[in-house]
């Protein structure tokens, strides 16, 4: 019989991208979920019966461990981008912490923990100091598991290529933050492909921290500007100060729907890129998707008249 994988988040942005990597392989899959009714897209993303739904809260370790049982492979892919309700805590550590006990509890021989580059116990940033937090949590409870940490992921669903063409399609005028932190971007296609190499080869991976990153590094006003370029628009670019960033984050920040959050400009303060750790792709063998070979394919809906420009 395949053996099971069971994904938290698996309905997700990147979880669909992964959902059909291990389906090629034929391996089982069980999506954990908190409402299963909302991931039914993932299922024909899969064989007939080769995928269920399962209902799982990171915040009640009793049903994480339910849909955990019996799995030879578990990940988590459960991330949130704000505190709100203390999230950060009881999902990046807590919940984190729940998951890879449910899995070594379980028996699974791989466990693959997705955190973030960033991820530092000792961060600025509340986000970066409870990712890092999860991963000492991960590894108190399952030694064995792989974290990987990818940069900023992109792909057609993505919230980060799609949020600021979308922007520039609305607005004459594009605010820049911190224009010269500089980002390496991922394909999602190739974190799924690096997820799933390491569930294959715990005995080469497991252990072992990698950061992700796509082939190059490119600052955050070069991207605004090659956004711009591929979707046809050509805003006002205003450079903004870090001094009234951070003061319009810290006012405004906390307001439901704000652009920029105190915390996420903490986070931007510094390079998210794989420069100084163990390069994951690499170590896989996987040979990283350039963002200019493949995004312009749906970046183009965002031109004036589409394919037709």
């Amino acid at each position: 019989m395949a053996r099971l994988t069971t994904i938290f988040g698996g309905s997700g942005f990147i979880g669909r991208y992964l959902v059909q990597e291990l389906a090629k392989s034929g391996s089982r899959i069980r999506i954990a979920t908190r409402d299963p009714h909302l991931a039914a897209h993932v299922k024909p993303l899969a064989a007939l019966g080769q995928l269920e739904l399962v209902r799982a809260d990171l915040r009640l370790p009793a049903s994480v461990a339910r849909a955990a049982d019996g799995a030879d492979a578990v990940v988590n892919l459960v991330g949130v981008l704000d505190d709100r309700d203390h999230g950060f805590a009881a999902i990046h550590v807590a919940g984190a912490g729940a998951v890879a006990e449910a899995a070594r509890t379980a028996g699974a021989r791989a466990f693959v923990h997705v955190s973030a580059i960033g991820a530092d116990a000792d961060s600025a940033s509340a986000y970066g100091r409870s990712k890092g937090e999860g991963e000492a949590a991960v590894r108190a409870a399952f030694p064995g598991a792989t974290i990987l940490r990818p940069s900023i992921v992109f792909g057609p669903e993505d919230q980060f290529l799609n949020r600021f063409a979308g922007l520039m399609r609305l607005a004459p005028v594009m605010p820049v933050v911190a224009g010269g932190t500089r980002f390496q971007p991922v394909y999602v296609a190739d974190v799924a492909r690096a997820i799933a190499a390491a569930l294959a080869d715990p005995a080469s991976h497991g252990g072992k921290t990698y950061a992700l990153g796509g082939p190059e590094a490119i600052s955050m006003r070069a991207l605004l500007a090659w956004i711009a370029a591929e979707t046809g628009r050509s805003p006002s670019f205003i450079e903004v100060p870090d001094g009234l960033a951070a003061a319009l984050a810290r006012l405004v920040g906390w307001l439901p729907g704000a652009p920029l959050t105190h915390d996420q400009w903490l986070m931007l303060q510094a390079d998210n890129v794989v420069a100084g750790q163990a390069d994951g792709l690499a170590a896989m063998g996987i040979e990283p998707t350039p963002m200019r070979a493949v995004a312009p394919q749906w970046l183009v809906r965002f031109r004036r008249r589409g394919r037709f420009s």
